[in-house]
């Protein structure tokens, strides 16, 4: 009889997987917050920002107490800027809703803000040696390809049946850690999408996508959609001592709570905007070569404008602030404007 698919992996993670990874810690707060960080984002952009992060809120008292501007500060770069809200709003909810203690259940760590079935459950095995499925893209990938399993993975029916597979496979809890961490690991470097390590994986025996020659054809990609195109002005303020004029976005949509430039629709009326929002008297020089940001719903083209200010009638307080370009760069900015902004700065 084969050996079970769990205990195949826990013998190859052993000595292939990733065992020094700075969030391997009993620490449920350091869990999530890694947990957090990873989701779009790559363990080798993640470390230094999960080591500044840890520097600043050590644990979750310092993080629900602080300043939502200081979190996005520290996050200013990592993007999707969500995760870094709901990060904020969930440590809220640990110190009032759970007396300061992360929560042991995957049900009551999934009702935290920003936080689903796949990454409660993770949290849970990590932390607490919780028996609960994780189903991330990675394990999808796996899991699709070792057991054959065809059509539009984000169809309700099919997720559905993934869940049930995943939770099938669960070994003893006390080796959910090692387990959930080998399924991401064999997701990451051996089952990968375009070149899969076959050879070196421990589930080859049984895989039914090995077995047919099939691993490029599984998991079937996702429907390709045609990205909206949206433009914007951005307004490079700048007053006779140098600083920026900053506006700070709106607390949810599109880089929520951060401090960005102010936008026009277009350079013919930047000038009349700028009078009409603000009270402030502006003159434009010639626009810079647009900038292209990929959002994961749309694409966005920026103009970037330079202007002086060089008067304020009745500037509006609102969400309005000057920033030496140095104090801009240390404040919660989106990617695109820290770019702009190294190259005001000459900074680059």
């Amino acid at each position: 009889m084969t050996e079970p698919f769990s205990q195949r992996l826990l013998r190859w993670h052993a000595p292939h997987g990733r065992h020094d990874l700075p969030w391997q810690v009993n620490d449920p707060y350091r869990v999530w917050l890694s947990e957090i960080m990873l989701q779009q984002t790559q363990v080798i952009t993640v470390i230094p920002y999960y080591a500044r992060f840890l520097e600043r809120f050590p644990d979750i008292a310092s993080l629900a107490n602080a300043p939502l501007d200081d979190v996005l500060a520290l996050w200013s770069g990592l993007g999707y800027y969500t995760r870094a809200r709901n990060l904020h709003a969930a440590a809220v909810q640990v110190r009032d809703r759970f007396a300061g203690v992360f929560p042991r259940s995957p049900d009551d760590i999934a009702s935290l803000p920003g936080i689903g079935r796949s990454t409660a459950a993770a949290i849970a095995a990590f932390s607490y040696n919780t028996q609960a499925a994780i189903l991330d893209g990675n394990v999808k990938r796996v899991l699709s390809r070792w057991a054959s399993i065809e059509g539009n993975l984000a169809s309700k029916a099919i997720e559905n049946s993934m869940w049930a597979l995943a939770e099938s496979l669960l070994p003893a809890a006390a080796d959910m850690p090692a387990y959930t961490q080998a399924l991401m690991d064999l997701g990451a470097t051996v089952c990968t999408p375009k070149k899969p390590a076959c050879l070196a994986c421990p589930l080859q025996d049984d895989c039914v996508a090995k077995r047919e020659g099939r691993q490029l054809e599984l998991p079937w990609p996702k429907p390709k959609k045609t990205l909206p195109e949206r433009e914007t002005v951005m307004l490079l303020l700048r007053g006779d001592d140098g600083r920026l004029l900053l506006e700070q976005r709106p607390p949810s949509g599109i880089w929520g709570g951060l401090w960005s430039l102010p936008e026009v629709a277009t350079t013919l009326e930047a000038e009349a905007a700028m009078l009409a929002r603000f009270g402030v008297r502006i003159e434009t020089d010639a626009a810079w070569p647009p900038l292209v940001h990929i959002f994961t719903h749309f694409r966005l083209t920026i103009t970037p404008l330079p202007a002086r200010v060089t008067g304020v009638e009745a500037l509006a307080e609102g969400g309005l602030r000057w920033f030496s370009p140095q104090q801009a760069l240390a404040a919660g900015i989106p990617t695109p404007l820290r770019r702009l902004l190294l190259q005001v700065t000459d900074l680059a």
